[in-house]
């Protein structure tokens, strides 16, 4: 068992992590320069196709064909986390919703200064990748996408040659796999630091929160269910998705997939330890 002294250390610098900047932060704080304002260059936007112009397909943009909920109201009151799925398929057009609902592009700052997107970033940066394990979307196979933002298509990088690893990478909760699609969000660390340095990782983090509760409300309105995971497997999230785990590293996962009323019944049993305990 941890000690109980490194426990308090470590919850004390994990404290100081989230708070705001303060009158006790250290000198080198004041110090500090970006390389933004050290006039240094702009990392790309968005990452590149890792396959080149290899095999991708490019997602529907009709959304005005989908079937959803668009009273404001019912969205907040009803969006939930689900971990029971029913196993029927679910349409591209779906996925492409929830995709740009994400990380969609909306429009360009400047030249190639910033993408504003349909979630909130600090100083626009976006520093998120999209993955997808996909297994019962219509239109795609089976294995392991990167989403193309700039394009909104999506480029299969291949299989899922084991069939453990994905749920190695979320430690083996393996409810997720019944989802259609297994949402992984990377964090392409300096596309943050180039402009906010050692306060980056605090306001990405504000970010990646952002993404997630877009895509709470979009699998809401689309009649689909989600639930966000922060318990995954670095190095198997690496593997699975090619990323150096340095550079670029998964920060958040979330399995969606189709539900049913019926399954509430279910779903309550995710929680009936309460009762149990009497908590």
């Amino acid at each position: 068992m941890i000690e109980k002294k490194l426990q308090d250390e470590i919850i004390e610098k994990n404290r100081n992590f989230t708070k705001g900047y303060r009158d006790d932060a250290p000198a080198y704080e004041e110090d500090f320069e970006s390389d933004q304002q050290l006039q240094k260059p702009q990392p790309p936007l968005v990452k590149a196709a890792m396959r080149g112009e290899g095999d991708r397909v490019k997602l529907p943009f009709d959304f005005d064909k989908l079937d959803i909920k668009n009273d404001t109201v019912a969205l907040f009151r009803d969006r939930h986390s689900s971990r029971v799925y029913t196993g029927e398929s679910m349409n591209l057009l779906r996925l492409s919703f929830l995709l740009w609902a994400t990380q969609g592009i909306k429009d360009i700052r400047g030249k190639s200064y910033a993408t504003l997107r349909t979630v909130a970033s600090g100083g626009a940066r976006h520093p998120f990748e999209t993955y997808l394990i996909v297994s019962n979307v219509e239109g795609l196979a089976p294995g392991r996408y990167h989403y193309l933002p700039m394009e909104h298509a999506v480029e299969f990088l291949g299989a899922v040659d084991n069939e453990n690893a994905v749920a190695e990478s979320l430690c083996f909760q393996n409810w997720a796999l019944k989802a259609n699609v297994i949402f992984y969000w990377s964090m392409v660390a300096y596309r943050a630091e180039w402009r906010y340095g050692i306060f980056a990782h605090r306001t990405a983090l504000m970010d990646a929160g952002h993404v997630g509760e877009n895509l709470y409300l979009a699998a809401e309105a689309a009649g689909l269910g989600c639930c966000g995971i922060a318990a995954f497997h670095h190095e198997s999230c690496c593997r699975l998705f090619e990323l150096d785990g340095n550079e670029e590293y998964i920060v958040y996962t979330m399995p969606v997939g189709t539900i049913s009323e019926k399954d509430k019944a279910e779903e309550k049993a995710f929680y009936k330890f309460v009762e149990d305990e009497g908590l």
